[in-house]
């Protein structure tokens, strides 16, 4: 990888530089694997990463000799997106899961066990709700009514608040729902979105009076022996990056950090049916012979750089992709501009097993935000992963999540008040009375976005303005989901939408004959020759091809 250095323009020549060049703005998961499967579409790729470092969320570093994650520490096993990435990188075999999937939450100031068959905290057995102990008796008492009450009406987005309150009451919502949405969003349930954050159940609940029996419903369509829920790499899910970074450069692809990208400009074609490029620098990039492409600026307005490319895909959060779309599309701008991010840092320590009365059992616990309590998640890491444990026995391993939408006031503390306070709930709550042998304070400034009441119809909005610009895409998880599988999604929609379009430009140069030669996408998938699927002979048109 290298960083951006000085005013140039970059220059195409034959070779590699010939093929039709898309730029990737950001170098999250998204955009990390948005590159991997466009330069195996047979497209050279330059990923522009404006931080010093890759990765975006994920990131892993060593405390106590221990290598944990700082950001996200594992991801969904029953969605194929992320395993089949993973997978194809040659890291399928390395995959390691859980020791235990026990969890707990405070409640009433007592740490109390999960309740078997919870949906996102929506009750399916009541009985095990009630020996839960979560509940008040008056806040039990009120859950069973959603059994006889009659549906309620529901027409566009509502909050989980009021829909999930209205149905099985607001202890519900505080103690059980609210949460779990915690510890994906970090938002609060007033504000969420029903159908964004729990779609499979919304989209139950609109065929079952009952919500109670939409949870259970959803529970039944789900496969049985499905396997365990999440998985991780044994160095952490923060090694993927490097991993897809290195493989985008072995293809000829390019990662630059320290390169901000400023400004996002189309170029129009010109007569003779090439981009025209403006404001007085050289064209290049591996710019096509037909249609627009686009030129980047990046670095300071002092020192600019300029790359014209044929295609790009910005995978940055809502704000700075709206920053990057106000000129070209700026509908999908003030869409992307309403999405608010939530703020919070992980507090990781390494205790002597000692620290610990009574060693912890489960995975962790989480905290509601009505205890009143800063931490709203605690992880035993060498107990949730036992290779952790398994390489440095007589360590426990322990990360505090701090900070909830609207909570920034917190974050504002010192590492050592941040530190001081994930100390004290472990105090609190495990009797820990030892410091600690090591720590790290990671924050994450808006890391997450909030999918709040009429989130689809926005990204609906957005992805409509976009489709408008031949050659432009956008992924992230601002979209369709927070957790890795979703980004990996997002990225290969993102480059499905490149291809289908550079595939397009390709035939359209070469007329007919070059439809003959089987240059065409498979209908329905653009990413048909990505995936190595038959029919993928070249033609005399440039065509975007697949590769091991």
């Amino acid at each position: 990888m290298s960083s951006s250095h000085g005013p140039r323009s970059v220059h195409s020549s034959d070779g590699l530089l010939s093929l039709p060049h898309v730029a990737v703005i950001g170098a999250g998961i998204a955009g990390l694997a948005a590159a991997r499967f466009l330069v195996r579409g047979g497209v050279r790729v330059t990923v522009l990463e404006g931080s010093p470092q890759i990765g975006g969320k994920l990131r892993v570093s060593e405390i106590a000799g221990v290598a944990v994650d700082e950001g996200a520490e594992s991801m969904l096993a029953r969605r194929p997106e992320g395993l089949d990435l993973v997978r194809g990188v040659g890291l399928g075999d390395e995959l390691v899961y859980p020791g235990t999937t026990s969890a707990a939450i405070l409640s009433y100031g007592t740490l109390r066990p999960m309740p078997a068959g919870q949906v996102m905290g929506i009750p399916t057995d009541l009985g095990a709700l009630a020996r839960s102990g979560l509940l008040s008796p008056a806040g039990l008492a009120r859950v069973p009514l959603d059994l006889v009450r009659s549906q309620t009406p529901r027409g566009a987005d509502v909050s989980v608040a009021d829909y999930i309150g209205a149905r099985l009451g607001r202890e519900v919502v505080d103690r059980l729902v609210e949460p779990l949405l915690g510890g994906v969003y970090a938002g609060r349930a007033e504000d969420l979105s029903f159908d964004a954050t729990l779609p499979a159940v919304a989209d139950a609940a609109r065929t079952h009076r009952s919500l109670i029996a939409a949870a259970r419903a959803v529970r039944e369509a789900a496969p049985a022996g499905a396997g365990p829920v999440f998985t991780t790499l044994p160095g952490g899910m923060g090694t993927l990056p490097q991993v897809l970074a290195d493989l985008v450069e072995g293809a000829g692809g390019s990662v630059r950090t320290e390169a901000m990208v400023r400004e996002l400009q189309r170029l129009p074609a010109s007569a003779e049916g090439g981009p025209t490029a403006t404001g007085g620098s050289e064209r290049g990039g591996g710019l096509t012979a037909a249609g627009s492409g686009w030129r980047l600026t990046i670095g300071s307005a002092h020192e600019p750089e300029y790359l014209d490319v044929d295609a790009v895909i910005v995978a940055v959060p809502g704000r700075p992709a709206a920053r990057l779309l106000a000129d070209e599309a700026p509908a999908a701008a003030r869409e992307l501009d309403r999405i608010d991010y939530a703020s919070m840092a992980i507090v990781t320590l390494a205790y002597s097993s000692t620290a610990f009365p009574r060693q912890p059992r489960g995975s962790g616990y989480l905290v509601p935000a009505v205890e009143g309590r800063e931490v709203k998640a605690v992880t035993f890491s060498t107990v949730k992963w036992p290779h952790l444990g398994e390489r440095h026995p007589g360590i426990v391993i322990v990360r505090c999540s701090i900070g909830r939408f609207g909570d920034e006031y917190l974050l504002q503390r010192s590492d050592e008040d941040l530190k001081a306070m994930a100390m004290a709930e472990l105090a609190a709550t495990c009797g820990v009375g030892e410091l600690p042998i090591d720590h790290r304070v990671t924050r994450w400034g808006g890391g997450l976005p909030q999918y709040t009441v009429g989130h689809a119809d926005r990204v609906a909005r957005i992805r409509s303005a976009v489709a408008g610009l031949p050659g432009l895409a956008v992924a992230g998880a601002a979209y369709d989901g927070l957790g890795i599988p979703a980004c990996v999604a997002s990225g290969r929609s993102a480059a499905s939408r490149v291809l289908e379009h550079l595939n397009h430009r390709g035939e359209s140069s070469h007329g007919d004959d070059g439809q003959a030669q089987g240059t065409r996408s498979q209908p329905g998938d653009p990413l048909h020759h990505v995936v190595g699927l038959p029919g993928a002979e070249p033609g005399r048109g440039r065509q975007i091809r697949g590769g091991p």
